[in-house]
C-alpha cells in the first residue's frame, strides 16, 4: 500500500503540525497507511509541544510533483555488459521495446543498445571478430559442449568452405583463429595440432578422440551446433557480449527522482524515444519508454488547516488530493474527482481531528491527545479567541484530561515559549506564521507573531518595515502586514510595508495609520484581520 502524506499549510503553526499528527494516527488505525509531514521550520511554540509530549517532529516535504518513480516505466528491464547481443534482441522484442540499458556486474549503467545500434552492427560492421564467453556461444548455436579450455573466447571467425586439400594447402591458421567447419576430419585435425581458439562443428558433426585429445593439450575449445554452416556464420556475431555494441558511454540518462515536467521538456528537443533510468548512484533501475509517462501514479495527499494553493506544498496540482480538513474560509485548491471535505467553523483543525476520533469510536492516545490539545490551546489563545465555540471548549477538556494536564497552565507555557525572540531574525519573526492571499490578480500575506512583551519589537520598528518592504517589493505582494498579537492586552500591533498604508487605512478605518498601531480585540487573523482586508482587494 502506497504511503499518503499528510501535511498542514507551508509556514507550519502548532494547528497545523498537530493536527497533521493527530489525523495520521487515526488513519493508520483505521488500516491506512499515512505520514505526517511538514512544509517549513518547526517554530518554538511547537516544538516545545512535541518535546512536552514526546512526540517526533514530522519530516519535511519539500514538494509532491510528479517524479520518475511515480511513472509506470519498465522497472528492472536491463542486460549485464558480458550477456550476448542475442540476448538483448531477444528481450527487446518480447517485450516490444527498441532499446535496452546494459550494465556492469554491479549493476551500474554503462550504455544504451536500441535496435537501430542492432542493425548497424550487424550490417556495417566487422562480422569476423568473435569477443563472448563460451557459454553464450553454447546458447546462441544451441551448441554441445565436446570441450572447454577457455570461459572467454576471443578471436577471428574463419569458415572452412575450400576443398580440403586447398585449405589445408593455402589456409594459415592461428592460435586466434574460430573455426567453423563440418565433419572434414584432416581440417579437423589440422586445427587442433595448429592449436586454434575454438572449433565450432557444424551439422552435430563427428569428431574422433583422437583429435578431442590432441585439442585438450594444445588448448583447444570444441563446440558442436545442430546449425548448419550458413546459419552459425548468420548467428555467430550475435554471441558477443552486448557491450561490444556500446558506442557512447554517456547517453541521456534520467534519476528517478528526476520531475516529469523536466523530462517532457528535454525529450521535447531530443525527440527520443528510450531513457535509462538510474538511481542517485548510477545504478541502473530500467527503462523509460516516453509513452510511459501517461501511466501515472501521482502522489497522495490529505491537506489539513488550509485549502489555498499558495499555502500548500509545491506540485499540490500533480497531486491527488484525498482529502481535506479545514477550518478556514474556501480557497483555491480544485480537485479532478470528489473528496472527503471536512470544513467546521471552528477555533482549530485539531478540534475537527478530535471530532473524528470520537465520530469512529478511536481511544486518543495521551502523546496524541497533547498534540491535539496544543493546536487548539494555540489556535484559539487558550480559548480566548473570538474564532472559539463551545466544541473546542469540549475538546480542550477532554483532551487534557486525557493529556493529564491543567489546560490553563499548560497553555502559558506553550504560547509563552513561542514568544521568545531569542535568536530570531526580523524574517523569523515574520515567517513565524505567515499566510498569503490572492484575489484575483493581487496577493497580499499576513504574518502573526504573539508576544508577551511588544516593547522588544518596537524599537527595531524600522528593521521591521524595511524587511515588509523587501518581501512586498521580491514577490509583488500589494500588502504584506506583521500582526503582532499582545495575548495580555488581548489586542495586535501592525507592521506594514509602506505601500501598503492605504490598504490598513480603508481595512481599519483609521487616518494615516502609524507603525505599531494596536488594534484593540484584534487577536484571531481568521475574524479580525482577513475579513477586513479582503474586501479592499475585491473592490
Amino acid at each position: 500500500m502506497s504511503k499518503t502524506y499528510i501535511f498542514g499549510h507551508k509556514k507550519p503553526d502548532s494547528d497545523s503540525v498537530m493536527s497533521a499528527i493527530g489525523l495520521s494516527y487515526l488513519k493508520n488505525k483505521l488500516g491506512e497507511n499515512t505520514v505526517p509531514k511538514v512544509l517549513g521550520d518547526i517554530n518554538k511554540e511547537t516544538q516545545y509541544a512535541l518535546d512536552y509530549f514526546n512526540l517526533k517532529t514530522p519530516e519535511y516535504l519539500n514538494d509532491v510533483k510528479l517524479q520518475i518513480k511515480d511513472i509506470d516505466y519498465h522497472k528492472n528491464f536491463l542486460i549485464k555488459e558480458n550477456d550476448s547481443i542475442y540476448n538483448g534482441y531477444q528481450k527487446m522484442l518480447e517485450s516490444g521495446l527498441t532499446g535496452i540499458p546494459v550494465v556492469d556486474e554491479k549493476g551500474y549503467f554503462v550504455g544504451l543498445i536500441t535496435i537501430k545500434d542492432l542493425s548497424h552492427v550487424i550490417v556495417n560492421e566487422n562480422a569476423e571478430a568473435l569477443y563472448t564467453s563460451y557459454n553464450n556461444l553454447l546458447h546462441v548455436l544451441k551448441g554441445e559442449e565436446i570441450l572447454r579450455i577457455d570461459e572467454e573466447i576471443l578471436g577471428q571467425i574463419l569458415v572452412a568452405a575450400y576443398r580440403s586439400t586447398t585449405f589445408l594447402q593455402n589456409v594459415k591458421l592461428k592460435k586466434e583463429t574460430i573455426l567453423i567447419v563440418g565433419d572434414r576430419h584432416s581440417i579437423i585435425e589440422y586445427a587442433v595440432e595448429s592449436g586454434v581458439k575454438l572449433i565450432i562443428l557444424s551439422g552435430d558433426s563427428e569428431i574422433k578422440e583422437k583429435h578431442i585429445e590432441i585439442a585438450r593439450k594444445n588448448g583447444v575449445n570444441i563446440i558442436r551446433t545442430p546449425y548448419t554452416t550458413y546459419h552459425i556464420t548468420r548467428l555467430v556475431s550475435l554471441a558477443n557480449y552486448i557491450k561490444t555494441m556500446i558506442r557512447s558511454y554517456n547517453p541521456t540518462k534520467f534519476e528517478n527522482t528526476e520531475f516529469v515536467a523536466n523530462v517532457i521538456d528535454i525529450n521535447n528537443r531530443l525527440k527520443h524515444t528510450n531513457y535509462p533510468i538510474v538511481d542517485r548512484h548510477n545504478k541502473c533501475l530500467g527503462l523509460l519508454k516516453i509513452t510511459d509517462l501517461s501511466e501515472k501514479h501521482p502522489k497522495k495527499v490529505i491537506l489539513v488547516d488550509h485549502n489555498e494553493k499558495l499555502q500548500s506544498v509545491e506540485g499540490i496540482e500533480e497531486a491527488n488530493i484525498l482529502e481535506i480538513i479545514d477550518h478556514h474560509n474556501l480557497g483555491s485548491i480544485t480537485t479532478t474527482s470528489p473528496i472527503n471535505f471536512r470544513n467546521m467553523a471552528v477555533g482549530s483543525t485539531c478540534t475537527i481531528v478530535y471530532t473524528l476520533y470520537k465520530e469512529r469510536k478511536v481511544e486518543i492516545p495521551p502523546s496524541i491527545a497533547g498534540a491535539l490539545l496544543s493546536g487548539i490551546l494555540s489556535d484559539t489563545l487558550i480559548l480566548k479567541s473570538p474564532t472559539a465555540t463551545t466544541r473546542d471548549v469540549e475538546a480542550v477538556n477532554e483532551l487534557a484530561s486525557i493529556a493529564g494536564v491543567d489546560y490553563r497552565k499548560y497553555g502559558m507555557s506553550l504560547l509563552k515559549a513561542g514568544t521568545s525572540l531569542e535568536g530570531m531574525t526580523k524574517e523569523d519573526v515574520l515567517y513565524n506564521d505567515f499566510k498569503i492571499y490572492t484575489v484575483e490578480d493581487k496577493n497580499f500575506a499576513i504574518g502573526q507573531f504573539f508576544t508577551m512583551n511588544f516593547e522588544e519589537i518596537a524599537q527595531d520598528m524600522d528593521e521591521y518595515v524595511h524587511v515588509l518592504d523587501g518581501v512586498s517589493e521580491s514577490n509583488n505582494y500589494n500588502l504584506v502586514a506583521l500582526f503582532v498579537t499582545d495575548i495580555i492586552r488581548n489586542g495586535s500591533y501592525v507592521i506594514f510595508n509602506t505601500r501598503g498604508k492605504d490598504t490598513m487605512e480603508l481595512a481599519y478605518g483609521v487616518n494615516n495609520i502609524p507603525q505599531g498601531y494596536f488594534l484593540p480585540g484584534c487577536v484571531s487573523r481568521k475574524k479580525h484581520v482577513v475579513p477586513m482586508i479582503m474586501p479592499i482587494f475585491e473592490n
